[in-house]
């Protein structure tokens, strides 16, 4: 037997071939080999030239897999089809370090999962302007096309409750996923507003507000340092209390003492915490 891209006579060991472009192997000829480099790879030590050479000739040897299943998006057009490709190699890499030849399968059915399992996963984690769980990106493909259905049934847009009846699911979720699907396409800050009266209007302008939340930077940063001054148990108790947020009961049980010794502590250290603050002021 011939095996494409192989120089006869050469040996990286007494079971390997050394093959000149593992890229241009026929497909034929790369099935047989791939049983031979994972037969190989199953015995040889980690980190070491031969480990290292039978692993990364089974992923060039298996990147047609990747141009395969990226072949599946290429509507997608070629600028990111160049990511999907880089992305594929991730999944080719994953199935040949998690496949072992006991399983009884071809290493292709075994790896093409993996491969479009991570370019599908790329999708889902770039695609969405704001990210939202897996099931409301899903129920918003769904929503879409029960949207569709129905508006083109009905000659209007759908209810909530109609929407709700066609996809088994219940109103709050359809409500839910209405507002997901928001996350799906954003708009620059920095966008005119269409319609506005002096045609220069951006979206920033309507949507600002006042973080109240900003006042209570400088106090934390007042508290930082009286904290500090706090012995080993008072720290411990503020942050059970405030942070773990247990009762103080839990907190008396956790440190052996009693829920009222608790609250005289607490009490104590807050006092001390709160008279330091007004002090700085």
């Amino acid at each position: 037997m011939t095996l494409t891209g192989i120089r006869a006579g050469d040996r990286l060991t007494s079971e390997l071939p050394e093959i000149a472009d593992p890229s241009r192997v026929a497909p034929k000829d790369a099935r047989e080999l791939t049983r031979l480099f994972f037969d190989q790879l199953a015995v040889l030590e980690e980190g070491t030239p031969e480990y290292s050479y039978a692993r990364n000739t089974l992923i060039e040897m298996n990147m047609s897999l990747v141009r395969f299943a990226a072949g599946r998006f290429r509507s997608r057009g070629p600028e990111e089809m160049e990511d999907i490709v880089q992305v594929g190699m991730i999944g080719l890499i994953k199935a040949i370090d998690r496949f072992e030849l006991t399983r009884e399968v071809e290493f292709t059915s075994f790896a093409i999962p993996y491969i479009v399992g991570e370019i599908k996963r790329f999708f889902r984690d770039t695609t969405w302007a704001v990210h939202v769980p897996r099931r409301l990106q899903e129920a918003r493909v769904q929503l879409a096309r029960a949207t569709e259905e129905l508006r083109s049934r009905l000659g209007r847009t759908p209810t909530v409750k109609e929407l709700s009846e066609l996809m088994s699911l219940p109103e709050d979720e359809v409500r839910e996923a209405r507002l997901a699907a928001n996350g799906y396409n954003s708009s620059s800050l920095d966008a005119a507003i269409s319609g506005s009266e002096d045609g220069e209007s951006a979206l920033q302008d309507f949507i600002g507000a006042e973080d109240q939340a900003l006042e209570l930077v400088e106090d934390f940063h007042t508290l930082a340092p009286l904290l500090a001054e706090l012995d080993e148990r008072d720290r411990q108790i503020i942050h059970m209390r405030f942070v773990e947020e247990l009762t103080q009961a839990q907190i008396g049980e956790h440190l052996g003492v009693s829920q009222m010794h608790v609250s005289r502590l607490l009490s104590r250290t807050l006092g001390r915490l709160r008279e330091g603050m007004f002090a700085q002021r």
